[in-house]
């Protein structure tokens, strides 16, 4: 009998094993032809569809992403993104240490970077609680990945058009069609940053009807904006070749 459970054990094991394999390799594929084509669909998006919120999405290039927006996100979210590896160890040890009760740093999911959004949302999924513990060696592993094989720009364009902007709504060209009725390229400087003050909650933090918080936000944003003008390493990562 001991035998016999030994062996059926080790087939789990086997199998495990197996399927751990082939979704590691798979997954990194996968990860290397994103560093060409955009995601077909993604976890955050199949749950905006069967949460009713519905799809609106339209990948953009790199040249049809305006130098405001791309300005505006580091500003917003992740203002080492030029400098760091993928991960603003400074931030998650704050956000470690924080006592309970206190008010953490904003910046679109604690201290989470531009490149680690990029990651759980083209290969992960949202969520707090026990899925976001499951979540972080991966998250690390993705995180790691496309540092070292997209580089910051191509990070940048994948954020900038998978991430959420609205219900339903993903990435900067949807969000600007359906929020000013135009292409992209053509956001102003206000509007630019005015959508991605959305990002830490887009389905809280509404564009239209404009919340108080995103007002806020927008100005903050535009003030950081004015700071990091004219920054070498963020002027490298924005600028279209």
């Amino acid at each position: 009998m001991n035998a016999s459970k030994s062996s059926r054990a080790k087939r789990v094991l086997k199998y495990i094993l197996r399927i751990t394999f082939i979704l590691f390799i798979s997954s990194s594929v996968y990860l290397i032809l994103c560093r060409w084509m955009m995601p077909p669909i993604t976890i955050t998006q199949i749950g905006g569809v069967t949460g009713g919120y519905g799809l609106k999405r339209s990948y953009v290039n790199w040249k049809n992403i305006p130098r405001n927006v791309k300005l505006a996100a580091i500003a917003s979210e992740d203002q080492l993104f030029p400098e760091h590896n993928g991960f603003d160890w400074k931030s998650i040890e704050k956000s470690m240490n924080a006592r309970p009760g206190k008010k953490k740093r904003e910046r679109g999911g604690g201290a989470s970077t531009i490149s680690q959004q990029t990651a759980k949302n083209v290969f992960l999924w949202q969520g707090s609680g026990l899925g976001r513990y499951v979540r972080k060696a991966p998250e690390f592993y993705f995180t790691q990945l496309i540092e070292w094989t997209w580089g910051k720009r191509r990070i940048m364009e994948v954020y900038l058009n998978v991430i959420e902007m609205g219900p339903g709504i993903f990435g900067i060209e949807a969000a600007s069609k359906a929020y000013f009725n135009k292409h992209a390229k053509d956001l102003t400087r206000t509007e630019a940053a005015m959508i991605i003050a959305s990002l830490p909650n887009p389905k809280k933090y509404t564009v239209k009807p404009t919340s108080r918080i995103v007002q806020w936000r927008t100005n903050h944003i535009l003030a950081q904006m004015e700071n990091l003008e004219g920054d070498e390493d963020v002027e490298d990562v924005i600028r279209t070749p």
